[in-house]
């Protein structure tokens, strides 16, 4: 059997409790040796990290927001560890997660295929409901999404992969311009990653081969900016999509309270530069994604 590739993972947390050390002494169990892990304390106030300052030595590493008081946000963590993390395969994974043994080898192995961005297992609850989601899609003009249910053992293309655990080889990951800084403090990550990647012309795949466990909580452990939350949710077809989509994304959050705020928030930023620069690169438009996977919203 040949050698893994060098895989870096990296583990945003804050305030995640018992779940991020759980999650880090899984992955450690279930990769192989050569992979490294970077865990990105995003100013947790619970102490959940403190475990990892008193393990020098190991191939765990801990970085602390150097941004005190104020979170750095999902993507520019994720980014930060990225940058720090060895490996040409980058795992990004929620502190929260469950893995089986040689989880990683199958989802590797896919990304060698031809034009394959990026990879992901099918998710579970680790609580035991019966969440199990093959990818994801969107549901509505209000861009929220829905699990694609579970079929079959064969590997299939997915529109949106799930962000807790989110495979993609570095490369890639560097070409494509990391996860979008824009989108503020959390929420509708994954989205807009996953319709660049394949705007950008990759090829996004769930294996049924795999199967990791995720905690699905009612209630976040941090608060969350909801004008920041919905300037994510705009900030998507803001950048990606044509005028008219635009609009009926406009128009199905226009009962949102803060919908103002987040429209303010997209205005002051990078959106229509980063519109112009993406749509120079990209391989297939809007229409041709909402065509691929007949979305109708």
């Amino acid at each position: 059997m040949r050698a893994p590739p060098p895989i870096g993972v990296v583990v945003i947390s804050r305030n995640e409790g018992c779940h991020l050390a759980a999650t880090i002494e899984n992955l450690e169990r279930t990769l192989p040796a050569n992979a490294t892990i970077a865990v990105v304390d995003d100013g947790s106030e619970d102490g959940s990290a403190d475990f990892l300052v008193r393990r020098r030595g190991r191939r765990v590493r801990l970085f602390r927001n150097p941004f005190l008081g104020a979170s750095m946000g999902v993507t520019r963590a994720r980014n930060f560890g990225a940058e720090e993390v060895k490996g040409e395969i980058l795992v990004f994974s929620d502190a929260h997660m469950t893995y089986p043994p040689l989880w990683w080898r199958p989802l590797v192995d896919l990304l060698e295929q031809p034009g394959v961005g990026a990879t992901a297992p099918v998710i579970v609850d680790s609580a035991g409901s019966p969440i199990r989601g093959v990818g994801l899609t969107f549901k509505n003009a209000a861009l929220e999404v829905r699990w694609l249910k579970h079929r079959g053992r064969t590997v299939r293309e997915v529109p949106i992969l799930p962000g807790a655990c989110f495979v993609i080889r570095r490369d890639v990951f560097d070409a494509a311009g990391g996860w979008d800084e824009g989108m503020l403090h959390r929420g509708n990550v994954d989205n807009e990653i996953s319709v660049r990647l394949w705007l950008l012309g990759y090829r996004l795949l769930v294996t049924p081969e795999v199967t990791a466990g995720h905690l699905f909580r009612k209630q976040s452990p941090y608060p969350v900016g909801w004008p920041e939350y919905l300037q994510n949710r705009l900030r998507l077809p803001f950048v990606h999509f044509k005028p008219e989509r635009i609009s009926e994304t406009v128009q199905a959050l226009a009962h949102q309270s803060n919908v103002g705020a987040a429209l303010l928030l997209i205005a002051n930023s990078d959106a229509a530069g980063r519109r112009r620069e993406l749509a120079e690169r990209r391989v297939h438009d809007d229409d041709w994604f909402f065509a691929r996977f007949g979305i109708k919203i």
